[in-house]
Order: structure tokens, then C-alpha cells, then sequence
């Protein structure tokens, strides 16, 4: 047996991880609403870094601007602005540019939107911005935001950390794939509904129609 404390903390880190992404694993799974699943997941990779801040920008599918889908623990100088939080930034910039595709180029990030604010911080300053992506049927890339943590003193990721970031991203990205093909098809399957109630109105009418310049012609 290896009495290397080093050798123990390492195996002791990896099993908290595993159970981690495991636990983000189960929930972007097991919940039926995405804002839920994604809050779980978030919730827990703050957690396992030991911070307190983490927010997730997505990309609107029709507007293709960028919203804030969920946050959590933001600095009151966000919090209690909102409208900090809109708009573009350097993350975002940097997102739509491509410069951040690939886990190779995930680093920390001096947030633009804390930098300039000098009370309600809460000592916040870096965060780490990791992309998230999906492929459709064709193989295209699909951009469909950002997972963000915040640190005070973020200057460089180990490359442990970024791996791990990298996973909960892709399995972050496949959740919301997969919840937005799945009300894709539930608007499909609604306009097919609708349609089919609309030929049975049609239907109906015609026929009652049909029936009532019977009786007229009839009476006639």
C-alpha cells in the first residue's frame, strides 16, 4: 500500500471528482426542467472548487443573443444590478471570435464586468469561462453559451481543473441539446395537434354546412 501522502491526497481528490461529476451526471439526467438540472450542476462544480460564485450565459436560438439562464452566489454589485450582467463582454466576445474553442485555451479571465466596480465585489475579480458547444445532425458546431466560476485569485487553471471543467461541460452541453430537441418536438408534435383539431373543425362545419343547404333545398 502506498503511504505517500501526496500519492493519497491525488487518489482522495480523483474519487471526489469522479463523485461529483457523477452527482451532475445523475441530475442533468434525472430532471424533467433544464433551469433545474443546469442549477444542480452548477451548484455542484462551485462546490468542488470551493468557491461561491458560478453563472451560465446561453445563446438564444432565435435572437442569438446571450441571456443569463442561471446564477449563483453573485457579488451584490451584480446581484442587485442586473443590468450589469446583460449585454456583451469579454467572455462573450471572445466566445462568438471562437478564440476559446477546445480545452487548450480555457483559462481565467479577468471578468470585465467586475473589474471596473470598486464596492460589492465581494473580492471577486477572475473567472473561468468554458465554452459550451453541441453538433447537430450535420456535424455543424453549435454554439450554445458559457459555463462561468468566479475566484478572487484565479491567475492560472491547473490542468486537472480544466479537465474537469471540460466534462461538466460536455455533459452540461448534451442536457441542453437535448431538452431543446425534445420541445422542438413537442412544438412539432402541438402544431401537428392543432392542425389535425383544425381539419375536424373544418370537418365538422363543412359537413353541417352541407346538411343545412340539404334541409334548405329540401324546404325549398
Amino acid at each position: 500500500m502506498d503511504s505517500n501522502p501526496t500519492s493519497t491526497q491525488t487518489l482522495q481528490k480523483r474519487n471526489h471528482e469522479l463523485s461529483v461529476l457523477n452527482h451532475i451526471a445523475e441530475a442533468l439526467n434525472r430532471e424533467i426542467n433544464l433551469k433545474d438540472a443546469l442549477k444542480t450542476s452548477l451548484y455542484n462544480i462551485v462546490k468542488l472548487f470551493d468557491l461561491t460564485t458560478g453563472w451560465i450565459f446561453l445563446k438564444d436560438e432565435k435572437t442569438e443573443k446571450f441571456y443569463t439562464a442561471i446564477t449563483i452566489g453573485l457579488p451584490p454589485a451584480l446581484a442587485d444590478h442586473p443590468r450589469r450582467m446583460g449585454g456583451t463582454c469579454h467572455c462573450i466576445d471572445t466566445y462568438v471570435d471562437g478564440d476559446m474553442e477546445g480545452a487548450a485555451n480555457i483559462n481565467a479571465i479577468l471578468c470585465t464586468r467586475l473589474k471596473n466596480l470598486k464596492d460589492g465585489t465581494a473580492g471577486l475579480l477572475y473567472h473561468a469561462s468554458i465554452p459550451l458547444y453541441a453538433r447537430d445532425r450535420d456535424n455543424e458546431m453549435l454554439e450554445l453559451g458559457i459555463l462561468n466560476v468566479a475566484s478572487t485569485d484565479w491567475e492560472e487553471i491547473s490542468a486537472d481543473d480544466l479537465r474537469v471543467l471540460h466534462t461538466v461541460a460536455d455533459l452540461m452541453s448534451i442536457a441542453i441539446q437535448r431538452a431543446r430537441l425534445y420541445q422542438k418536438s413537442k412544438d412539432i408534435g402541438a402544431i401537428n395537434e392543432r392542425n389535425r383539431i383544425a381539419r375536424e373543425i373544418h370537418d365538422t362545419i363543412a359537413q353541417g354546412m352541407a346538411a343545412t343547404v340539404l334541409q334548405l333545398e329540401t324546404a325549398d
